[in-house]
């Protein structure tokens, strides 16, 4: 009797434990289904994208050119969830950035490099190279102010009209510094607001090129936002507040979802001056006009100048205002006699952004992710090209043939490995970098119309880094500006006995605008 009990009592607790797995289990399932409908499946799909791009995309520098799968990333679900949920630099979760936050003129450091990640990387590279002396500029020398308990007082101007553009958005970032009894910020600046840079200053840019950095140990080329940031005096840009609402209302009212395919134009775009050019490519912009002349995939013009162009007459009768580059896929950046200040504006656009390797770097050039044409199979697509035109002609490059009709790809030169170490696959990447001689830019335009998820995901990564991640916004530049000459003052050392005098102050120099 009692060995009856003990099994019926054995095989209750059996039951009653088996009962317990399936309860848990369903519940298990529940809250997983749960989940799933509250957050959608957007954030699943980007997840199950990012895992599969991880396998598909080619090591870097193993020589392989990269032909995606059109169905392995459906950038549309993971631009929707990187919208509700992650950073515009495809890192971790992260609050998004409020309109509060990106026109706050007043965050202290810690606050601005936790907002805009990477933002000081140019200034933190100067500074690491140590203490410089500051000597007093020669009579057409650059342009010299001192900071004093965060005034500006000028102490020499290179000519009439340099505060007109150059200072405005330092005397904001000034003014609106957060409370601080030190006085951390005093020192003398040397600002440089030439295109070409030179001696030790503040200025616009610098060769990406290490090996074209300055052979004196005393040089430092400290990078500051361009003009426009405030405003730019031609009539198809205006102020960059006024560009970038222009732009913003353009994507989100028309270029949103899977509208980016059916609604932007499928050409590519350029406006500009064909002869201002480098001397390091000199037919740069000759070329791109060249290459692009009466091709249905170009939209490319000079700019035809009423009266000539330049500070007398600034309209020419065949320019876009700047927001309507936008309506197009692609953009093509082409740098001047050095730095271009028009591609900030580029960069706002949700568009594909397609350059030569950039030679010139501003303040927040480092922060773009190229991919290499070079790295594509264009091959491929060229043969598929020719082939929907009808024409079977063998277009594959031969072993050791020469260059012809641009089917040989492209190797990018040594300085452009040394300015450019790290290559971003398509799935990473946010620019496309091409051929210096524009060669293979209508095969690269037509493998990004061949691979549109790819081409889309690189627009949309550009856009959500530099508008989305906030770094063209006022707040962005004003932390810029502070920690700029914050670091400047930690390692200048003026000459003594060369800076006795305090200077005009900067509301009196403004309103002569210069001395007579």
């Amino acid at each position: 009797m009692n060995g009856i009990t003990n099994l019926k009592y054995r095989q209750r607790r059996r039951l009653f434990k088996l009962a317990s797995i399936v309860f848990f289990s369903c519940l298990t399932l529940w809250s997983l289904f749960s989940y799933f409908f509250r957050h959608g499946s957007s954030s699943s799909a980007g997840s199950l994208s990012s895992l599969s791009s991880l396998f598909s995309s080619n090591s870097e520098g193993d020589g392989k050119s990269f032909n995606p799968s059109e169905e392995e990333v459906d950038y549309e679900a993971i631009g929707s969830s990187r919208a509700k949920s992650s950073s515009p630099r495809g890192g971790s979760m992260r609050r998004k950035l409020t309109d509060e936050i990106l026109n706050n003129l007043s965050l202290d450091a810690e606050t601005c490099r936790a907002t805009f990640p990477g933002l000081m990387k140019e200034i933190d590279d100067t500074v690491a190279k140590g203490p410089f002396t500051v000597k007093r500029s020669s009579d057409l020398g650059p342009m010299q102010v001192r900071i004093r308990e965060g005034r500006i007082y000028v102490l020499h101007a290179q000519r009439k009209r340099d505060l007109s553009r150059e200072m405005v958005n330092l005397h904001r970032a000034l003014l609106t510094l957060p409370p601080s009894s030190d006085r951390e910020f005093d020192t003398i600046l040397t600002l440089n607001i030439l295109d070409t840079p030179f001696g030790t200053a503040l200025q616009y840019t610098r060769n990406a090129d290490p090996v074209h950095a300055p052979s004196d140990p005393d040089a430092r080329t400290f990078l500051i936002p361009h003009f426009s940031f405030w405003a730019w005096d031609l009539p198809f840009i205006g102020s960059i507040s006024r560009a970038a609402s222009a732009i913003t209302r353009l994507e989100e009212s028309q270029f949103q979802g899977n509208r980016w395919h059916s609604h932007k134009d499928p050409r590519a775009v350029w406006r500009g001056t064909t002869w201002f050019n480098s001397i390091h490519n000199p037919q740069l912009r000759y070329k791109l006009v060249s290459t692009a002349k009466n091709k249905p995939w170009a939209d490319v013009q000079s700019l035809e100048w009423t009266g000539g162009g330049g500070d007398n007459n600034k309209s020419a009768t065949n320019s876009l205002a700047i927001e309507d580059f936008c309506k197009y896929k692609y953009v093509l950046h082409t740098e001047g006699i050095s730095y271009s200040g028009r591609f900030q504006f580029l960069q706002m656009c949700a568009s594909v952004t397609l350059t030569p390797p950039i030679q010139w770097m501003q303040h927040t050039t480092h922060l773009v992710r190229p991919l290499f044409s070079s790295d594509l199979d264009l091959d491929k697509a060229r043969s598929l090209r020719m082939r929907k035109n009808g024409k079977t002609k063998d277009t594959r490059a031969k072993p050791g043939a020469a260059a012809k009709d641009g089917v040989v790809p492209w190797t990018p030169h040594v300085r452009h490995e040394r300015a450019w170490p790290k290559r971003y696959d398509p799935h990473e990447a946010n620019i496309v970098f091409v051929s210096p001689d524009w060669s293979d830019l209508e095969d690269t335009i037509h493998w990004l119309e061949e691979h549109p998820k790819v081409a889309e995901g690189i627009a949309r990564r550009q856009r959500e880094l530099f508008v989305g991640g906030g770094y063209f916004s006022p707040a962005a530049e004003a932390c810029y500006w502070r920690e700029l000459v914050r670091g400047w003052a930690k390692m200048a050392r003026p000459e003594k006995g060369e800076f006795e005098e305090l200077g005009v102050p900067y509301e009196e120099f403004v309103l002569s605008n210069g001395w007579d």
